[in-house]
């Protein structure tokens, strides 16, 4: 009788060995990044949503909105007047955006929330923040009936309140509730996004400006406060901000004569890169966290 042969186990660190060729061999038929050991368009797709931030200070002419992104997480501070909000709807619809994570009104009057029941009526909202204040007027109605009608409430945010979008962090600077002055109940917010900071001022002016300048406000980029009046862009100000961009949200030939000259002459004086949107329409700002990349072009969303 014939014994059977017993079968020859191969060594050990031959088998690992194969296993790990034959995995390799396998990656390479399916066109992987050989360098990373990942799909290319994984790759790709990382650090287009991990990486980058993305701010659009849009032309609404003789007003503010500020679309912010991050993640595929969206925010809108401000919504232009009241004939901007269905270009605004267009415009965000045109970007495939169809949710917002937060709305941010920094203050109840009509060219900073005349378009934002508009947008809460066409899109899905996770919150609302807006400053302890309130008026009569028609426009400000129109935004408090299109939250109830979406069965929501607004959020009265508090000072040095933090939050994210996406991995930006945001916090509350500063919110007031001067009803003397709507302008100085301004939410002021700040963002961190690595190694790169913006500020976001509403229309607040010298006197909020004061208040605020014991906090950390140092800032790549600042939002010039109301449309760049002489009223706000103190030196003092300017100094602790110490931005190398600033944007100054504006319409052309406007009847106030925004910018101010002594606001533009302050921001030159400690060569600060301006970009207007009265001069370059939408300002648009992509940064990986480390660089800052501007450029600009006409949108449809000035309804003016």
């Amino acid at each position: 009788m014939t014994k059977k042969k017993k079968k020859q186990k191969l060594p050990k660190g031959i088998s690992i060995l194969l296993i790990i060729v034959a995995i390799f061999y396998s990656l390479y038929e399916k066109d992987i990044d050989k360098t990373f050991g990942l799909p290319v368009t994984e790759t790709f797709q990382e650090t287009e949503n991990t990486n980058t931030l993305d701010i659009t200070y849009l032309d609404v002419g003789q007003a503010d909105s500020i679309l912010i992104q991050n993640k595929g997480h969206n925010m809108l501070i401000d919504a232009g007047n009241n004939e901007d909000g269905p270009l605004l709807v267009q415009y965000f619809k045109e970007q495939n955006i169809n949710k917002f994570d937060y709305l941010i009104t920094t203050h109840p009057h009509e060219d900073h929330i005349g378009g934002m029941d508009d947008i809460i009526n066409n899109f899905d909202i996770e919150k609302i923040y807006m400053p302890d204040v309130t008026t009569t007027t028609k426009t400000f109605l129109d935004v408090l009936e299109a939250i109830e009608k979406k069965n929501m409430t607004y959020d009265v945010p508090n000072i040095n309140q933090n939050f994210t979008l996406g991995n930006t962090l945001f916090q509350v600077i500063y919110t007031g509730n001067d009803k003397k002055n709507l302008n100085n109940s301004s939410i002021i917010l700040k963002a961190t996004f690595k190694n790169t900071s913006y500020l976001f001022t509403g229309d607040a002016t010298s006197e909020v400006e004061k208040k605020i300048l014991n906090k950390n406000i140092q800032a790549t980029v600042l939002k010039v406060g109301h449309h760049g009046s002489k009223y706000s862009t103190t030196t003092d100000f300017l100094n602790k901000v110490n931005p190398k961009y600033a944007i100054i949200s504006v319409g052309k030939n406007n009847s106030y004569n925004h910018p101010n000259q002594v606001t533009i002459n302050k921001l030159e004086k400690k060569n600060i890169e301006i970009h207007r949107t009265d001069q370059e329409g939408s300002i648009f700002l992509k940064s990986d966290g480390k660089t800052i990349n501007i450029t600009s072009k006409k949108t449809n969303t000035n309804g003016g």
